[in-house]
C-alpha cells in the first residue's frame, strides 16, 4: 500500500483510534439490520410495515408466486439467515461464515429489487439493498476485525 498524506496529520492518530470503532459499528449495524426484517416476515412482528408476509408459510405463498420455488424451502432458509447469521455478523462472531449466506440472500435481493422497481428504493428498487451488500462484502473480505469475537477468541477464518 502506499503512504497516505493527510492535510492535517495531526489527526492521523485520532483516525487511527477510531477505525476499529467505526469498523465495529458497522458490523453491529449491518448484522442487527438483518433481525427486525426476519421478524417481521417470519412472526408477523412490526404489523403495518408494508409486507404482506406474516409467518413463514405467508412468506413461502409469495415466493412461490415470484419464482422462487419451493416456497416452503426458502421461507426457513431466508427467516433462517437473517435470524441467525444477522446477529453472528454483529457479534462478529464466526464473521466470514455469517456473512456468506447473507452476501447470498441480498444478491438475490438485489436483482429481485431490480426486477420490482429497478434502481430507486422509493419504487422498490435496489439502491438501498446494494448499500447492504456492499456493507455485508466488507466483512466478508476483512473480517470481523479487532473489536470482534472472533479476535477475542482468537481465530479468523
Amino acid at each position: 500500500m502506499t503512504e497516505t498524506h493527510l492535510v492535517f496529520p495531526q489527526l492521523a492518530s485520532l483516525y487511527q483510534t477510531l477505525a476499529p470503532l467505526a469498523e465495529a459499528l458497522l458490523r453491529v449495524v449491518v448484522g442487527l439490520w438483518m433481525v427486525p426484517h426476519g421478524l417481521r416476515m417470519a412472526f408477523g412482528f412490526f404489523p403495518g410495515t408494508g409486507i404482506r408476509q406474516g409467518n413463514l408459510r405467508m412468506l413461502a405463498v409469495d415466493l412461490d408466486s415470484w419464482g422462487y420455488r419451493p416456497g416452503w424451502l426458502w421461507a426457513p432458509l431466508i427467516a433462517a439467515t437473517e435470524l441467525i447469521a444477522g446477529p453472528m455478523l454483529a457479534l462478529g462472531l464466526f464473521t466470514r461464515a455469517a456473512a456468506v449466506p447473507l452476501v447470498l440472500f441480498l444478491i438475490i435481493t438485489n436483482i429481485e429489487r431490480w426486477r420490482v422497481g429497478r434502481y430507486f428504493w422509493n419504487k422498490l428498487g435496489l439502491e438501498y439493498t446494494t448499500m447492504w451488500l456492499v456493507a455485508t462484502c466488507y466483512f466478508l473480505v476483512h473480517g470481523g476485525g479487532a473489536y470482534s469475537l472472533d479476535r477475542l477468541m482468537g481465530w479468523e477464518f
